[in-house]
């Protein structure tokens, strides 16, 4: 399958051949199960204090007394229980242990094909579109633009030349979407929620800087792609540009 390189004035600039890698099936199955997997290994351990709720002088009245054996605080004069689970200021009966192993695994070729197939995706226009993207209809998926597009410095270049290639309505939609994270989350540190945009895929350069706090748009080396990039929440198809390098480099692994 051929598909159009691009200049930086949205023009056709030459053809090529995309590599073999982009010719798998696409599996969202296999993606899904990769994503969720990358995900439960990012998770951060939790816990409680093991001492929490142990901390006060406590004993049982014991059998024989008509009364229950709940622990209860020595404090003279005081009847209060404590220390058992039920009580007010007493321990969890089961409470979250930092110890806990949250890691999952999958077979090296499950995460290659997933790899694979979601890049694959990124050149179906159909499965683009189901994500909610939004490009010209007569561009060729995926975008591959020449090796000048990395050395832009500055943001108002790389926003000019998104929109000569007219895939800058994607970054608009991604900007206004911007909302308030539902849940206690808007309270530690991650208020606000972007859908995700546009994926450009390019070795060092300054792009790396220049479009970073572009909203919804992230820019990685071939050597960092992975599933939580190609496939945000684990559904495939992200709206991705490639440099010629870059396009290059995927091909040859």
């Amino acid at each position: 399958m051929k598909v159009n390189i691009y200049d930086l004035n949205g023009e056709v600039k030459n053809k090529i051949e995309l590599p073999d890698i982009f010719s798998h099936p696409v599996r969202p199955d296999v993606i899904k199960k990769a994503f969720d997997i990358l995900r439960a290994n990012k998770r951060q351990p939790y816990g409680v204090d093991p001492t929490a709720g142990k901390k006060h002088a406590t004993a049982s009245a014991g059998k024989g007394l008509g009364v229950s054996r709940v622990p209860r605080l020595t404090q003279i004069g005081s009847r209060r229980a404590a220390l058992a689970p039920g009580t007010v200021g007493g321990r969890r009966a089961h409470p979250p242990k930092a110890e806990k192993n949250w890691k999952e695994k999958i077979n090296k070729k499950e995460k290659q094909l997933a790899i694979k197939s979601a890049l694959s995706a990124t050149k179906d226009k159909n499965i683009v579109k189901q994500r909610g993207h939004r490009f010209d209809e007569k561009i060729t998926l995926p975008i591959i633009i020449e090796n000048k597009f990395k050395n832009l410095k500055k943001t108002k270049e790389v926003i000019e030349v998104l929109k000569k290639l007219k895939v800058y309505e994607d970054i608009k939609r991604a900007e206004e979407g911007k909302h308030i994270r539902a849940g206690k989350g808007k309270r530690r540190g991650r208020k606000y929620k972007i859908p995700k945009s546009i994926l450009i895929i390019s070795n060092k350069g300054d792009i790396h800087k220049s479009a970073s706090n572009i909203p919804g748009l992230d820019v990685i080396t071939p050597d960092q792609i992975n599933i939580e990039h190609l496939a945000p929440g684990g559904n495939p198809g992200r709206l991705t540009i490639f440099t010629e390098e870059a396009i290059k480099q995927i091909g040859g692994k």
